[in-house]
């Protein structure tokens, strides 16, 4: 029974996601987001409980796959394209009503949201490539997924709980999602080497990018809540990039 509590907190990741998947579909961006963070919440215990308790197996791996793929592939790829619908057309997408006689005067705009399933292949192709990359074991190659869902599920929570003016053009505006998609896409699967917040010894020495790190995401959440996301992610790839020079 000890060697299931991995794969039980990876199965909990998966249901995160279909219930985050449910959430989008019906509209509601705020509860699918925290539904996802919680799933991504559990992706991170899921590899740490089967390093504590040595119970690492074939079949932990790729349910963990399958768990991120909705968690982290297709939640957030929903979530954008839900974003571009509203941006574009003014409402959440609504596949029933979409072919209806009643939509056709939108035109192009009722199709510009599917765009955003782009992050869903972006995702699913980085699952993969993780998954047969023997140089993945310690770091990343490339943007994970699990950031890249924070990164685009903090917008509608930005909209939601510190909406100004500037903010809601700026995320409302359809060619920037647009731009984004394609930029998280690209990072998804970027040649950019990322290290891992996996702590295999606790010593500051060899975790002192990691601790830089949590230290100026906590701080960074701290004073700008859900706007210091985007920001978090940044810091991510420089503190990487510094890293590595």
């Amino acid at each position: 029974m000890i060697k299931q509590i991995p794969n039980i907190i990876t199965s909990l990741n998966l249901l995160c996601g279909c219930v985050a998947v449910m959430f989008v579909l019906s509209g509601d961006l705020v509860i699918a987001s925290f539904f996802a963070f919680l799933g991504i919440f559990f992706d991170f215990f899921d590899g740490l409980a089967a390093r504590l308790l040595n119970a690492s197996t074939k079949v932990g791996l790729e349910l963990d796959s399958l768990a991120d793929m909705i968690t982290s592939g297709v939640v957030p790829g929903f979530v954008m394209v839900q974003l571009i619908s509203q941006a574009s057309t003014g409402h959440y997408l609504n596949i029933t009503e979409m072919f209806s006689g009643n939509n056709w005067n939108e035109g192009f705009n009722q199709y510009l949201p599917f765009i955003g399933l782009l992050i869903v292949v972006a995702s699913a192709y980085r699952l993969a490539k993780f998954n047969v990359d023997t140089r993945q074991t310690t770091s990343f190659i490339g943007l994970p997924t699990p950031a890249n869902t924070l990164l685009i599920l903090s917008l509608p929570l930005i909209l939601a709980f510190q909406q100004t003016d500037l903010v809601s053009n700026l995320i409302l505006n359809k060619w920037v999602l647009i731009a984004l998609t394609v930029l998280s896409s690209i990072l998804l699967n970027a040649e950019i080497p990322l290290f891992a917040l996996k702590f295999k010894t606790w010593d500051f020495k060899s975790n002192s990018i990691r601790y830089l790190f949590l230290l100026l995401s906590v701080a960074a959440l701290f004073f700008f809540h859900f706007l210091a996301i985007p920001a978090i992610i940044i810091i991510y790839i420089l503190l990487s990039l510094f890293w590595r020079a």
